[in-house]
């Protein structure tokens, strides 16, 4: 993941890691920020994700990258637009990923 991680921000513009352990940091704490928090950002945004039909959760998605990239610190992103695609695109990732790994 980390090395997806890395490579999609040398693809996309407006995301950038300075190393790959910076890259590793991230995805360590977008990990433990998916297990913990988020779980109780779903449960409280519940009616506004029922009302979007479910288009909050990009949101969410959106903002566990932001506040993971604070959490390491010099990871930069430079506007809602592209913290929106990277977190889609690793969503889909890992969406793709876990179908792969469990469908044994």
């Amino acid at each position: 993941m980390s090395i997806f991680v890395f490579v999609l921000s040398n693809i996309l513009k407006g995301i950038y890691f300075p190393s790959f352990l910076s890259a590793l940091l991230f995805t360590i704490a977008l990990s433990f920020l998916n297990a913990i928090i988020k779980p109780i950002l779903i449960l409280l945004s519940l009616p506004i994700t029922l009302l979007s039909l479910g288009l909050f959760i990009f949101i969410i998605n959106t903002g566990m990258v932001y506040l993971a990239s604070y959490l390491v610190g010099n990871i930069t992103i430079q506007n809602f637009f592209a913290g929106f695609i990277f977190s889609a695109l690793i969503s889909a990732f890992y969406m793709v990923l876990e179908w792969t790994l469990n469908s044994k």
